[in-house]
């Protein structure tokens, strides 16, 4: 299943920003559900419960999938750097004389 998602363009970041996505929209629907109908809490309980069991689905494949991609090479482990510091890194690796 992982290799079908993959071969469809969709890498781990789309799966971790879908999961976010859902806990909004999650939040989202409940608020707006409780205002604009008159079915009272019960209702908008299950519409944000609905869409908020979205999220670990998405965060589950997102994992999946980042290990795929770190198996194929395509993503190199930070090991807990940042962004910057992974990159300043790779930066000075390429500038040092042989």
């Amino acid at each position: 299943m992982i290799n079908k998602i993959r071969e469809n363009g969709i890498n781990s970041q789309h799966m971790y920003m879908a999961g976010f996505a859902s806990v909004g929209l999650s939040a989202a629907s409940w608020m707006i559900s409780r205002m604009a109908e008159g079915s009272g809490m019960n209702r908008a309980d299950h519409w944000g419960i609905f869409i908020g069991q979205w999220a670990p689905t998405f965060f589950v494949l997102g994992v999946a999938l980042r290990l795929e991609e770190m198996q194929d090479g395509k993503h190199e482990p930070t090991m807990g750097k940042s962004k910057m510091e992974s990159r300043m890194a790779g930066n000075s690796r390429m500038s040092s004389p042989t």
